[in-house]
C-alpha cells in the first residue's frame, strides 16, 4: 500500500492544476488518471478553450477568472508555453441576448474595459462578421483562447517536478473513508490518502451519489471549417466569439493554428447514460447544425469542413459548478461539474482545491458553488 497527503483522481483540467498546487507547496500527493493527460474522450480537448471577463453567466464569476487570468501567466512563466493569447472577445446576438445582456451587467458591474457596438460598428471593425443588422454587441478586450492539452500537460511536468508521483492509465474501483485517512482502491493497487480530490469531469457522478442524480452528461460537438477568405479570420483581426440568436447560440475561434475556423452550438446536446457513452461520432446533423450559425453571423468563415470533435458537457440543474467538501466525509473534496464553461477557471480552481485538500479556507469565493444548494432546488 503507498501512502501520501493528497491523493487527486481525475488529471484533467481541475485535478492537474490541483496536482501542481499541492506539489509546489510540498505535500506529498500523488495523482491517478484512467487514461493520459489531455485525452480525448472527456471535456479538455480540442485545441482551444474560450478565457472572457464579461461574464454573461453572473457577475459573481469576474473576480474568480481575474484570478484565473493571473495564475495562467503563472503557468506560463514556469512552464515556458504560450498557453493563453489575447485575441479579445466579441458577443453578439438579437436585442434582448442574454450573452449580450449578461455581459454587459458583468462589465459595468466590475469596471471591466469594454465596447458596445451595434452590427454595423461589428462589421468595420471586425469584417468577418456580418451579423444581422438588429444585432447589437459587445467586444471585450482582456479575454482571448488557451491551449487546453497544452496546458494540462505543462501542470503535470510542473507537479512531478515538484515531486508529486502519478499513476497513468489507472482505474480508480473505489474510495473510502477510514479512520487515518481516505483509502483509493485502484486497478494497480492500494493508496492511503490524508485526503481525496475528486476531479474526474463527467465520472464524479460514480464517486458522489448524492451529486449524481443532478447531473447531466451532454454530447457536444466542435466543428473547424476553412475561411472562405482567410486573412478575415487571423487571430489579429477576428476575436473569440460568441453568438446568440432567438433559437441557437454557438462560440468559437479564430484560426490561429492553420486548421480552420473553430466553432460549436453552445445549445444542449444529446444526453449520455454514462461518460463511457461519448463517441467521436460527428455526422451530417451536427455539421448542419454548425453551420446555421456560420451562414447567419459568418458566411466568409463556411466554407469546407476540415473536422468535428465530440466532447461533454456535465450540466448541473443551474449551470454553475459544483466545488465543495463531500457531505460524505470532509476529507474529500468534490471539483466540477462545470456544465460546459469551466476550463477558463482551472487554474485559479487547483488553488482553491488544494486549500480545501490541506483543510484551509480558499482565498476565492466559493460559495455559489456550495452542493447543499441542490436540496434548496429540489
Amino acid at each position: 500500500m503507498t501512502t501520501c497527503d493528497v491523493a487527486v483522481i481525475g488529471l484533467g483540467a481541475m485535478g492537474s492544476a490541483a496536482l501542481f498546487n499541492l506539489a509546489r507547496q510540498g505535500q506529498r500527493v500523488i495523482g491517478i488518471e484512467q487514461f493520459e493527460p489531455g485525452h480525448d474522450r472527456g471535456s479538455s480537448h480540442g485545441e482551444s478553450r474560450i478565457i472572457r471577463l464579461s461574464y454573461f453567466e453572473h457577475p459573481s464569476y469576474v473576480p474568480l477568472v481575474r484570478r484565473a487570468l493571473e495564475k495562467w501567466r503563472e503557468l506560463e512563466s514556469l512552464s515556458g508555453e504560450t498557453i493563453l493569447t489575447v485575441t479579445g472577445v466579441l458577443e453578439a446576438g438579437y436585442p434582448g441576448s442574454s450573452i449580450v445582456s449578461g455581459s454587459l451587467e458583468a462589465s459595468r458591474q466590475h469596471g471591466l474595459t469594454h465596447d458596445v457596438l451595434g452590427a454595423a460598428d461589428i462589421a468595420r471593425r471586425f469584417p468577418g462578421f456580418k451579423v444581422p443588422s438588429h444585432w447589437t454587441g459587445l467586444f471585450q478586450p482582456e479575454g482571448g483562447f488557451l491551449r487546453p492539452e497544452l496546458a494540462i500537460r505543462s501542470f503535470v511536468r510542473l507537479a512531478e517536478k515538484h515531486g508529486a508521483q502519478t499513476r497513468m492509465t489507472t482505474r480508480v474501483l473505489g474510495i473510502e473513508p477510514l479512520g487515518s485517512g481516505i483509502r483509493v482502491r485502484t486497478d494497480a493497487g492500494v493508496i492511503e490518502a490524508g485526503s481525496v480530490i475528486v476531479a474526474t469531469g463527467a465520472w464524479i457522478g460514480d464517486f458522489a451519489p448524492a451529486l449524481k442524480p443532478h447531473l447531466k452528461i451532454t454530447r457536444q460537438v466542435l466543428g473547424w471549417f476553412s475561411p472562405l477568405e482567410p486573412s478575415l479570420f487571423t487571430p489579429d483581426r477576428c476575436p473569440v466569439f460568441l453568438l446568440e440568436s432567438e433559437d441557437d447560440a454557438c462560440y468559437g475561434f479564430p484560426d490561429f493554428a492553420g486548421t480552420g475556423v473553430k466553432t460549436a452550438s453552445h445549445r444542449e446536446g444529446a444526453v449520455l447514460a454514462a461518460a463511457g457513452d461519448l463517441a467521436q461520432d460527428g455526422g451530417p446533423a451536427d455539421e448542419a447544425q454548425i453551420r446555421r450559425m456560420l451562414k447567419l453571423a459568418m458566411p466568409d468563415a463556411n466554407g469546407p469542413l476540415r473536422q468535428m470533435r465530440a466532447c461533454m458537457y456535465t450540466r448541473t440543474p443551474d449551470e454553475d459548478f459544483v466545488i465543495d467538501l463531500s457531505p460524505v466525509d470532509p476529507r474529500i473534496v468534490l471539483a466540477s461539474p462545470c456544465s460546459g464553461h469551466g476550463f477558463k477557471f482551472a487554474s485559479v480552481i487547483g488553488e482553491v482545491l488544494a486549500d480545501l485538500a490541506m483543510g484551509k479556507t480558499s482565498a476565492s469565493d466559493i460559495s455559489r458553488f456550495r452542493i447543499h444548494r441542490f436540496a434548496a432546488q429540489s
